[in-house]
């Protein structure tokens, strides 16, 4: 996979596909760990890629994730948020930043863009990664992904309510959630006798 689209092709859908695997270095927890993407197995998993540290739409938004994390957890995830810093980067964004210190998720680094290139969201003339977001199932495979231009920030609240809607409909194959949809709320079951009745 390439960072970005040729002669305008559209690049074929990631949704089903499965996470590329590989070891990775993590500031967590103030310690420098090594990670397997495969370690994550088992848990819903949100990847939660963004430019560069000590910048400015990024804390926003990293402290957007912190502030929901407990429910990302209550929800069986793990967040794991994605740059092309160092380790060592991560950990004097996170010494300095008041934002940033709210963090106790994982801040995967990704110096040589593996990752970034592998989910294409990789920008080859900056070295920095699309602001991207996939929510990845306990298989390990994708079930739905966001790439936005670096001038967009995100909002946690909304990739809660995805991830809550994929794990809700994992476990009731046979239902759909409707736009909006939120725990407790109606869903719907696919089939000719709801054809025209929405």
């Amino acid at each position: 996979m390439h960072g970005c689209c040729q002669n305008n092709a559209l690049h074929k859908s990631l949704v089903g596909a499965t996470l590329p695997q590989g070891e990775f270095e993590i500031f967590h927890q103030e310690q420098q760990k090594k990670v397997h993407l495969s370690d994550y197995r088992g848990k819903w998993l949100i990847l939660f890629f963004y430019p560069a540290d000590f910048t400015f739409v990024c804390p926003t938004e990293l402290e957007d994730m912190a502030n929901h994390y407990a429910e990302f957890t209550k929800a069986g995830a793990e967040v794991v948020s994605v740059s092309t810093d160092t380790v060592y980067v991560h950990k004097a964004w996170h010494d300095t930043s008041e934002a940033v210190k709210k963090i106790n998720f994982p801040m995967l680094a990704d110096p040589t863009a593996r990752l970034c290139r592998a989910l294409g969201t990789y920008i080859t003339d900056k070295g920095e990664s699309l602001r991207a977001t996939f929510i990845i199932d306990p298989d390990g495979v994708i079930q739905a992904y966001e790439i936005n231009a670096n001038n967009l920030g995100r909002s946690a609240a909304d990739t809660l309510r995805k991830l809550q809607a994929a794990a809700y409909v994992r476990e009731h194959g046979d239902e759909a959630c409707p736009a909006k949809w939120k725990p407790g709320d109606k869903t719907l079951r696919p089939g000719l006798d709801l054809v025209g009745k929405i």
